[in-house]
């Protein structure tokens, strides 16, 4: 029977983390044993006390916030020294249908050299991007991913099929470029391979980064329609964020300057001159932090 470690980061979110776990709760499905991990990433004492009183799951607590891949790392050492032989790393403000992982494991005995699966994720309703554009009986089938396309001419990576209403247009089994670290069930070998999630990058590009490394260590990246999750995107960290400005900045240079053609090195070289003296203040900084080699949390307030 194979054994399946759900890991969940919450740093201050205890109303979506709880209803993350209402939901995991009801997943369905023979032949798989399922544990959930739940690391505290540094909340407050409020998020602490109340995810203590819960049951029937392993509470990691780090004392600070480690970011999106130090809360996701913990969970994974945990895990595998458990025995996991699959590892789902799962934002805590998502919902999980019933039979998502269950298709999952169909999937990874149909592709045996396939390391990393991704589902088909929605928004959830009243999460969409363009809210306006949407009947009522459209939320709820409004693509957030179907697989990603890496775009190697900017260095950017981009979910596939985002905003579209599902249709049945996205119903296809097949091999992507990334997956996103929303949803991502990976194969303990691929950990035991390839390493963890970078913390240099704390935030942000560290799904690319990590699909990347796996690809490049033989891996191949599988999106599968069947399995379906809800996401409650958030807002607060939109284009031209603060936050965003500085991790995006910092990231996408140190994924760039590894894994792009040289051509896009050279543009990304130009881009980051041009920041650092016209970007904006945390453009600016993050990067200068690339260049002062300042990783992790870095910079960030």
């Amino acid at each position: 029977m194979k054994k399946i470690s759900i890991v969940i980061v919450n740093f201050n979110g205890l109303p979506d983390t709880l209803e993350c776990l209402e939901s995991v709760s009801q997943v369905s499905g023979s032949g798989f044993q399922k544990s959930v991990v739940i690391v505290d990433n540094g909340s407050n004492k409020k998020d602490a006390k109340e995810l203590k009183k819960i049951k029937g799951v392993k509470l990691l607590e780090s004392e600070v916030n480690t970011g999106f891949t130090g809360g996701n790392n913990l969970g994974i050492k945990h895990s595998l020294n458990e025995g996991a032989d699959f590892i789902l790393l799962l934002n805590n403000d998502t919902i999980v249908d019933r039979e998502f992982i269950e298709k999952l494991i169909e999937a990874s005995g149909k592709y045996s050299n396939a390391g990393i699966f991704t589902p088909k994720i929605y928004f959830a309703p009243g999460f969409e991007f363009h809210k306006e554009r949407y009947s009522k009986q459209e939320k709820g089938r409004v693509i957030w991913s179907a697989g990603g396309v890496i775009d190697w001419d900017n260095v950017y990576g981009q979910n596939y099929g985002v905003d579209d209403t599902d249709i049945g247009q996205y119903e296809k089994n097949q091999e992507t470029d990334f997956a996103t670290g929303a949803a991502m069930f990976v194969r303990r070998e691929v950990f035991d391979e390839v390493g963890l999630l970078d913390e240099k990058l704390f935030l942000y590009l560290e799904d690319l980064e990590f699909s990347q490394r796996a690809k490049t260590g033989g891996w191949k990246i599988m999106f599968i329609p069947d399995a379906k999750v809800w996401h409650k995107v958030s807002q607060s960290s939109a284009i031209g964020g603060e936050l965003n400005d500085y991790f995006i900045t910092r990231n996408r240079l140190l994924f760039g300057m590894r894994y792009a053609p040289m051509r896009s090195k050279i543009a990304l070289f130009k881009e980051s001159i041009r920041l650092l003296k016209h970007g904006r203040k945390w453009q600016r900084i993050g990067a200068l932090d690339f260049y002062k080699g300042k990783f992790g949390q870095g910079s960030w307030k």
